[in-house]
């Protein structure tokens, strides 16, 4: 399978004569999977055209940051919260500059200041301009900043110089690129993920279920695996794909369903992620036939549904636990109550509305454990996942490190 299947990858190229190189980084990065969005400085595009880009990437090119139309929808903002990963080749001398200041005074700028994604340049400049202490102390900034730098390689370059500043080759920014989907922060942990919603059958051809997508426990799947985990997704219904491959899948209906699939595979579990819309009452008869249309008014007799956040939790030797709470309204109060009674160690909270939660591609979380709460503003999914899967990482890790004291973790 293709390696970056599935990630979103921002290539920003600004203006250097190694923008050429910008082509064939596109087209290998679209070969292994990646969906690619350029962004280009007015300077990059004397040096390659948009047209170019847009034909490789299969996308059209953004330029403007005063585009009207795009953005009236705030595009810069979208852009920001749509990749995950940054990646500036070339990133010429002014422009290192001007992410270490903040500037947002173009569409790249503007994206990188607005982004929560992780950040990669490729320097290309003159030897002299690599070698200069401006330049040499905006990157020791950026460094810190947890900005990830790839080379500049030494060599002759376009002036006719020859020295440090020369971009390297569209090979090895891929070599140095796909470590930054993978941490290993989880290796060796058992996750086990419940996505979607389910369905109660009525009858044969009618059922009670919710508006969850699954897109929210898809991409904590994606996250965790990207961290070393061995994941077993167990999902409701959904027209989505996991990936990678290593994510062992297993497809339910209803609430019952799951409830097994979760006990069956609950040994040796670590950490237990119960993001699916689990319905909370089920037909008490489900009818053989389809039931006809016959009076103005219909009772149906409802009966709990299996809890699974809660049997998981109070479970002798149990993992991790941590669930979810969709609410419309008191989102704080109703989550740290239901995190206290399932008995969980953590809850992640987000409000159901137009613009996050079910069926949306943003969200946003807030994450409620028993010493402290943190929120993470709105975004997409696939960047929430990760920030959540740190969030528990560190919590984890925690954890290991109390017991291996003798102390008492929870």
């Amino acid at each position: 399978m293709n390696t970056l299947y599935n990630k979103h990858i921002l290539l920003g190229i600004t203006g250097s004569i190694a923008a050429y190189k910008s082509a064939e980084l596109t087209r290998r990065l679209k070969e292994l999977g990646a969906d690619i969005r350029v962004v280009m400085t007015t300077s990059a595009t004397r040096f390659i055209t948009p047209l170019t880009l847009q034909a490789l990437s299969g996308h059209p090119v953004n330029t403007d940051l005063l585009d009207t139309d795009a953005e009236a929808a705030m595009g810069h903002i979208e852009l920001a919260r749509w990749a995950d990963l940054i990646l500036v080749a070339p990133a010429s001398a002014d422009f290192l500059a001007r992410l270490t200041a903040g500037r947002a005074n173009d569409l790249l700028s503007a994206i990188c200041l607005a982004s929560y994604s992780p950040i990669a340049v490729a320097p290309a400049m003159n030897q002299g301009m690599w070698e200069n202490k401006a330049t040499q102390d905006n990157i020791n900034t950026l460094q810190q900043r947890d900005i990830h730098f790839m080379g500049p390689g030494h060599g002759s370059q376009a002036c006719g110089e020859t020295g440090a500043g020369r971009m390297i080759e569209p090979e090895q920014i891929i070599a140095r690129t796909l470590p930054l989907f993978t941490s290993g922060a989880l290796s060796g942990k058992k996750i086990i993920i419940t996505a979607g919603p389910t369905r109660e059958a009525i009858d044969p051809v009618r059922y009670i279920s919710n508006h969850s997508s699954g897109k929210m426990g898809f991409a904590i799947a994606e996250a965790a695996a990207n961290a070393g985990a061995d994941v077993t997704l167990v999902c409701g219904p959904t027209q989505l794909t996991a990936y990678p491959d290593s994510i062992q899948r297993i497809d339910v209906i209803t609430a019952s369903q799951m409830y097994q699939s979760v006990m069956d595979n609950l040994s040796d579990c670590d950490i237990f992620i119960a993001s699916a819309a689990v319905a909370d009452y089920r037909p008490g008869l489900q009818a053989v036939n389809k039931i006809k249309k016959q009076h103005d008014e219909m009772q149906l007799r409802l009966v709990k549904t299996p809890d699974i956040l809660a049997s998981v939790a109070s479970q002798t030797d149990a993992p991790y636990t941590v669930g979810f709470a969709a609410e419309t309204e008191n989102v704080l109060e109703y989550a740290r109550k239901k995190r206290q009674k399932k008995g969980i160690d953590m809850i992640v909270a987000n409000k159901v509305g137009p613009t996050s939660g079910f069926n949306q591609d943003n969200n946003e979380l807030d994450v409620i454990w028993q010493e402290g709460h943190i929120h993470l503003n709105l975004n997409s999914k696939k960047t929430l996942a990760r920030d959540l899967i740190q969030i528990i990482t560190e919590k984890i890790n925690a954890i290991d490190t109390t017991q291996n004291t003798g102390l008492k973790t929870r």
